[in-house]
């Protein structure tokens, strides 16, 4: 069975997902946004408890808030991150945007793409399949992840319910970002539900019939 475990890390609240298949314990992490010591100790104590084996990092984005804990995690058990390429700057940014933000964390190191994503790539979790999706605008390198087995899409900054994400901050576009959402997230089954990167869920039929940004 594909599970999810959903984390609300950080001074920003990010949605950090554990996702993995109770069969094989197989795990992806998406958005490690881990800041504390106490936030480490909180997500090792999952993985340690459900006997889960890390295999991969995967970003929707590299927003500070959704990248904190990557060194962390890729240091402690050993994987790669996975993101789009064209996020690479911010990922090299991560102490800047932080200063910015006024924002005090334990690892403000730079993050690195060791496993670079595309438009229509496959990330396997156990005996599931996640379809990569490219949905830009919130930031250049902004990606959903698609399991059509589970129903279900991991949405990032993109989608969130009632509303989408902010298209002012750097390598934002928000013609762009509408476009990602109303001709890639929307094209879905109305059924899909919608894990977003803050927040609570929803599903694509409730946003397309109710989100002001497209009614």
């Amino acid at each position: 069975m594909l599970k999810i475990k959903q984390f609300a890390f950080g001074p920003l609240g990010v949605n950090t997902f554990v996702v993995y298949d109770s069969g094989t314990l197989d795990a992806i992490v998406v958005d490690p946004g881990m800041t504390s010591q106490t936030e480490y100790a909180t997500f090792d104590k999952y993985i340690s408890d459900n006997g889960l084996k890390v295999q991969q990092i995967v970003n929707t984005h590299l927003h500070m808030d959704h990248c904190f804990g990557d060194n962390y995690v890729r240091d402690k058990y050993g994987v790669k991150v996975a993101a789009h390429v064209d996020d690479a700057f911010l990922g090299k940014t991560m102490a800047r945007q932080a200063a910015q933000f006024g924002l005090q964390v334990t690892d403000n190191r730079a993050v690195s793409i060791d496993v670079p994503l595309s438009d229509g790539d496959e990330i396997p979790v156990g005996q599931y399949t996640f379809k990569v999706i490219h949905v830009p605008g919130h930031s250049p390198g902004g990606l959903a992840l698609y399991c059509a087995e589970g129903n279900i899409m991991i949405a990032g900054d993109t989608l969130f319910r009632g509303s989408i994400g902010r298209a002012d901050l750097p390598g934002g576009d928000m013609q762009e970002l509408l476009d990602s959402v109303s001709k890639k997230m929307f094209t879905l089954p109305d059924s899909t539900d919608v894990l977003p990167g803050h927040g609570g869920p929803t599903k694509i039929g409730t946003e397309k019939a109710t989100n002001p940004f497209f009614n």
